[in-house]
């Protein structure tokens, strides 16, 4: 039986990332997947009941929906943007 080395499993070696490109991996998905999660919110009224007065959704609480979307996608982003900029600064401290 042969001895195995530090890193390595029978399938060959095993494959580790940096923590700094792992990150920026995953931000950049997060990123790519936020306009798609808020356009998916923007047509959730689009499934609300159409029919019986008694059924239907108000208008104005529609309204109220999209502009709490709207607002709620605009705080994610900024705090999406602070977290970013805070992993950055410490990467670039590692790296210094």
């Amino acid at each position: 039986m042969s001895e195995r080395r530090g890193g390595e499993t029978p399938r060959g070696p095993t494959l580790f990332l940096e923590r700094q490109s792992y990150r920026r991996r995953r931000l950049s998905e997060v990123a790519r997947l936020m306009p798609i999660f808020g356009a998916g919110l923007f047509m959730v009224p689009l499934l609300w009941p159409v029919g019986d007065e008694s059924e239907q959704v108000q208008t104005s609480s529609a309204i109220l929906y999209l502009f709490g979307v709207w607002g709620g996608l605009i705080l994610a982003i900024a705090l999406f943007g602070l977290v970013t900029r805070s992993w950055a600064q410490s990467d670039q401290r590692e790296i210094d």
